[in-house]
Protein backbone atom coordinates (compact mmCIF):
# COMPACT_ATOMS: atom_id res chain seq x y z
CA UNK A 1 0.00 0.00 0.00
CA UNK A 2 1.71 3.51 -0.84
CA UNK A 3 1.90 6.02 1.80
CA UNK A 4 0.90 9.53 0.50
CA UNK A 5 1.38 12.77 2.65
CA UNK A 6 -1.09 15.57 2.09
CA UNK A 7 0.01 19.18 3.29
CA UNK A 8 -2.33 21.56 3.23
CA UNK A 9 -4.20 23.91 5.58
CA UNK A 10 -7.89 23.86 4.19
CA UNK A 11 -10.21 21.17 5.65
CA UNK A 12 -12.31 20.61 3.17
CA UNK A 13 -9.24 19.90 0.60
CA UNK A 14 -7.98 17.66 3.01
CA UNK A 15 -10.87 15.48 3.58
CA UNK A 16 -11.78 15.76 -0.50
CA UNK A 17 -8.42 14.34 -1.24
CA UNK A 18 -8.12 11.93 1.65
CA UNK A 19 -11.51 10.95 0.67
CA UNK A 20 -10.61 9.86 -2.91
CA UNK A 21 -7.56 8.68 -2.29
CA UNK A 22 -8.21 6.34 0.79
CA UNK A 23 -11.15 4.64 -1.67
CA UNK A 24 -8.41 4.35 -4.30
CA UNK A 25 -6.41 1.86 -1.16
CA UNK A 26 -3.97 4.68 -0.19
CA UNK A 27 -2.72 5.30 3.07
CA UNK A 28 -2.94 9.04 3.89
CA UNK A 29 -1.20 10.91 6.86
CA UNK A 30 -1.74 14.95 6.79
CA UNK A 31 0.10 17.88 8.00
CA UNK A 32 -1.86 21.43 7.75
CA UNK A 33 1.72 23.49 8.11
CA UNK A 34 5.11 23.30 6.79
CA UNK A 35 6.94 22.78 10.04
CA UNK A 36 4.84 19.69 10.46
CA UNK A 37 5.50 18.44 6.77
CA UNK A 38 8.98 17.79 7.05
CA UNK A 39 8.67 15.80 10.32
CA UNK A 40 6.39 13.42 8.87
CA UNK A 41 8.60 13.21 5.52
CA UNK A 42 11.44 12.29 7.87
CA UNK A 43 9.42 10.25 10.33
CA UNK A 44 7.40 8.00 7.89
CA UNK A 45 9.45 8.50 4.45
CA UNK A 46 5.92 8.83 2.14
CA UNK A 47 5.74 6.90 -1.12
CA UNK A 48 4.79 10.82 -2.26
CA UNK A 49 3.52 14.22 -0.97
CA UNK A 50 0.85 16.31 -2.00
CA UNK A 51 1.95 19.52 -1.07
CA UNK A 52 0.33 22.84 -0.75
CA UNK A 53 2.18 26.17 -1.85
CA UNK A 54 0.43 28.39 0.73
CA UNK A 55 0.59 27.39 4.19
CA UNK A 56 1.40 28.80 7.38
CA UNK A 57 5.03 28.90 8.79
CA UNK A 58 7.05 27.69 5.82
CA UNK A 59 5.71 27.85 2.54
CA UNK A 60 5.53 24.89 -0.34
CA UNK A 61 8.45 26.69 -1.83
CA UNK A 62 10.49 26.08 1.04
CA UNK A 63 9.30 22.89 2.34
CA UNK A 64 10.24 21.70 -1.21
CA UNK A 65 13.79 23.45 -0.87
CA UNK A 66 14.16 21.44 2.46
CA UNK A 67 13.28 17.88 1.28
CA UNK A 68 15.18 18.28 -1.72
CA UNK A 69 18.33 18.99 0.42
CA UNK A 70 17.80 16.10 3.08
CA UNK A 71 19.24 12.71 1.76
CA UNK A 72 16.53 11.33 3.68
CA UNK A 73 13.26 12.83 1.61
CA UNK A 74 14.59 14.47 -2.03
CA UNK A 75 13.92 11.16 -3.58
CA UNK A 76 10.36 11.90 -2.92
CA UNK A 77 8.16 12.64 -5.57
CA UNK A 78 6.82 16.09 -5.00
CA UNK A 79 3.51 17.18 -7.00
CA UNK A 80 2.91 20.97 -5.51
CA UNK A 81 -0.81 22.12 -5.41
CA UNK A 82 -1.96 25.48 -5.32
CA UNK A 83 -4.78 28.20 -5.97
CA UNK A 84 -2.42 30.55 -7.50
CA UNK A 85 -2.16 29.35 -11.17
CA UNK A 86 0.44 32.09 -12.28
CA UNK A 87 3.31 31.11 -14.05
CA UNK A 88 5.89 32.24 -11.69
CA UNK A 89 4.27 30.18 -8.85
CA UNK A 90 4.47 26.85 -11.48
CA UNK A 91 8.24 27.57 -12.59
CA UNK A 92 9.66 28.68 -8.86
CA UNK A 93 7.94 24.69 -7.44
CA UNK A 94 9.94 22.65 -10.09
CA UNK A 95 12.70 24.63 -9.60
CA UNK A 96 12.33 23.59 -6.07
CA UNK A 97 12.56 20.18 -7.28
CA UNK A 98 8.82 19.50 -7.63
CA UNK A 99 7.81 16.51 -9.83
CA UNK A 100 3.94 17.70 -10.81
CA UNK A 101 2.22 20.87 -10.17
CA UNK A 102 -2.02 20.64 -9.98
CA UNK A 103 -3.61 24.10 -9.56
CA UNK A 104 -6.82 24.38 -7.52
CA UNK A 105 -9.65 23.62 -8.30
CA UNK A 106 -8.94 20.48 -9.24
CA UNK A 107 -10.85 17.25 -10.38
CA UNK A 108 -10.33 14.71 -8.05
CA UNK A 109 -9.81 12.43 -11.12
CA UNK A 110 -7.26 14.35 -12.37
CA UNK A 111 -5.16 14.17 -9.18
CA UNK A 112 -6.10 10.51 -8.71
CA UNK A 113 -4.26 10.05 -12.54
CA UNK A 114 -1.02 12.37 -11.76
CA UNK A 115 -0.39 10.25 -8.58
CA UNK A 116 -0.88 7.26 -9.79
CA UNK A 117 1.23 7.89 -12.72
CA UNK A 118 3.90 9.59 -10.55
CA UNK A 119 3.33 6.56 -8.26
CA UNK A 120 4.10 3.80 -11.61
CA UNK A 121 7.37 5.34 -12.46
CA UNK A 122 8.72 5.18 -8.88
CA UNK A 123 7.80 1.37 -8.36
CA UNK A 124 10.95 -0.58 -8.47
CA UNK A 125 11.75 -2.08 -11.81
CA UNK A 126 9.76 0.60 -13.41
CA UNK A 127 11.57 -0.01 -17.14
CA UNK A 128 13.93 -2.64 -16.06
CA UNK A 129 13.40 -4.22 -19.62
CA UNK A 130 14.23 -1.21 -21.09
CA UNK A 131 18.12 -0.64 -18.96
CA UNK A 132 18.24 -4.73 -19.79
CA UNK A 133 18.04 -3.82 -23.67
CA UNK A 134 21.69 -1.67 -23.23
CA UNK A 135 24.67 -3.54 -23.81
CA UNK A 136 26.09 -3.09 -20.65
CA UNK A 137 23.52 -0.98 -19.14
CA UNK A 138 25.46 2.15 -20.19
CA UNK A 139 24.87 5.16 -22.43
CA UNK A 140 28.41 6.97 -23.52
CA UNK A 141 28.87 9.88 -25.50
CA UNK A 142 32.63 10.59 -25.94
CA UNK A 143 32.91 12.52 -21.54
CA UNK A 144 29.40 12.08 -20.79
CA UNK A 145 28.80 8.35 -19.40
CA UNK A 146 25.01 7.54 -18.26
CA UNK A 147 25.11 4.04 -16.15
CA UNK A 148 21.94 2.85 -16.04
CA UNK A 149 21.71 0.09 -13.76
CA UNK A 150 23.86 1.96 -11.11
CA UNK A 151 21.43 5.31 -11.96
CA UNK A 152 25.01 7.28 -11.94
CA UNK A 153 25.70 10.17 -14.59
CA UNK A 154 29.42 11.07 -14.60
CA UNK A 155 31.17 13.63 -17.33
CA UNK A 156 35.40 13.24 -16.94
CA UNK A 157 35.00 10.97 -15.08
CA UNK A 158 33.25 13.12 -12.37
CA UNK A 159 29.64 11.92 -11.24
CA UNK A 160 26.89 14.48 -11.64
CA UNK A 161 24.02 15.04 -8.69
CA UNK A 162 20.78 14.53 -11.42
CA UNK A 163 17.61 14.42 -9.40
CA UNK A 164 15.54 11.34 -10.25
CA UNK A 165 13.66 13.03 -13.17
CA UNK A 166 16.35 14.71 -14.54
CA UNK A 167 18.38 11.10 -14.67
CA UNK A 168 15.02 9.62 -16.68
CA UNK A 169 14.83 12.71 -19.05
CA UNK A 170 18.58 12.72 -20.26
CA UNK A 171 18.34 8.52 -20.37
CA UNK A 172 15.34 8.69 -22.73
CA UNK A 173 16.65 11.47 -24.86
CA UNK A 174 20.18 10.00 -24.98
CA UNK A 175 18.88 6.23 -26.26
CA UNK A 176 17.81 7.79 -29.74
CA UNK A 177 20.37 10.50 -30.85
CA UNK A 178 19.10 12.58 -33.22
CA UNK A 179 15.52 12.46 -32.56
CA UNK A 180 13.65 15.05 -32.09
CA UNK A 181 10.89 14.56 -29.11
CA UNK A 182 7.85 17.67 -28.55
CA UNK A 183 7.53 18.52 -25.20
CA UNK A 184 4.68 17.01 -24.88
CA UNK A 185 5.64 13.61 -25.87
CA UNK A 186 8.58 13.80 -23.38
CA UNK A 187 5.70 14.60 -20.61
CA UNK A 188 3.41 11.55 -21.40
CA UNK A 189 6.54 9.42 -21.89
CA UNK A 190 8.94 10.54 -18.49
CA UNK A 191 6.11 12.17 -16.27
CA UNK A 192 3.32 9.16 -17.26
CA UNK A 193 0.18 11.29 -17.95
CA UNK A 194 -1.21 13.02 -21.03
CA UNK A 195 -0.47 16.59 -21.86
CA UNK A 196 -2.83 19.25 -20.22
CA UNK A 197 -1.18 22.05 -20.93
CA UNK A 198 1.57 23.22 -19.19
CA UNK A 199 5.33 22.26 -20.93
CA UNK A 200 7.21 24.17 -18.77
CA UNK A 201 7.93 21.16 -16.74
CA UNK A 202 10.05 19.93 -19.49
CA UNK A 203 11.97 23.09 -20.07
CA UNK A 204 12.87 23.31 -16.53
CA UNK A 205 14.60 20.20 -16.33
CA UNK A 206 16.36 20.47 -19.65
CA UNK A 207 17.50 23.75 -18.23
CA UNK A 208 18.95 21.69 -14.88
CA UNK A 209 20.18 19.24 -17.33
CA UNK A 210 22.22 21.85 -18.80
CA UNK A 211 23.47 23.67 -16.08
CA UNK A 212 24.80 20.16 -14.48
CA UNK A 213 26.79 18.84 -17.70
CA UNK A 214 26.75 21.85 -20.06
CA UNK A 215 30.07 24.19 -20.35
CA UNK A 216 28.42 26.84 -21.76
CA UNK A 217 24.40 26.11 -21.07
CA UNK A 218 23.84 28.96 -24.36
CA UNK A 219 25.61 26.50 -26.47
CA UNK A 220 24.56 23.13 -25.84
CA UNK A 221 26.53 20.19 -26.77
CA UNK A 222 24.44 17.25 -25.57
CA UNK A 223 20.86 18.38 -25.65
CA UNK A 224 19.53 21.15 -28.66
CA UNK A 225 16.70 22.91 -28.65
CA UNK A 226 15.00 22.44 -31.86
CA UNK A 227 12.88 26.03 -31.40
CA UNK A 228 9.06 24.80 -32.28
CA UNK A 229 9.46 21.21 -31.79
CA UNK A 230 11.22 20.40 -28.98
CA UNK A 231 14.61 19.22 -27.84
CA UNK A 232 16.67 15.97 -29.20
CA UNK A 233 20.04 14.68 -28.02
CA UNK A 234 23.14 15.54 -30.47
CA UNK A 235 24.33 12.58 -32.44
CA UNK A 236 28.17 13.71 -32.09
CA UNK A 237 28.74 16.26 -29.35
CA UNK A 238 31.05 18.56 -30.29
Amino acid sequence: MSKILVVDDEENIIELVRFNLEREGYQVLVARDGNGALVLARAEIPDLILLDIMLPGQDGLSVCRALQQDGQTRKIPVIMLSARGEELDKVLGLEMGADDYVTKPFSPRELLARVKARLRRSEPGAGAGLIRAEQGGRIVHGRLVIDQERFLVTLDGIKQELTPKEFELLRFLARQPGKVFSREYLLEQIWGYDYVGDSRTVDVHIRHIRQKLEQVPGAPQYIETVRGVGYRFQEVPE
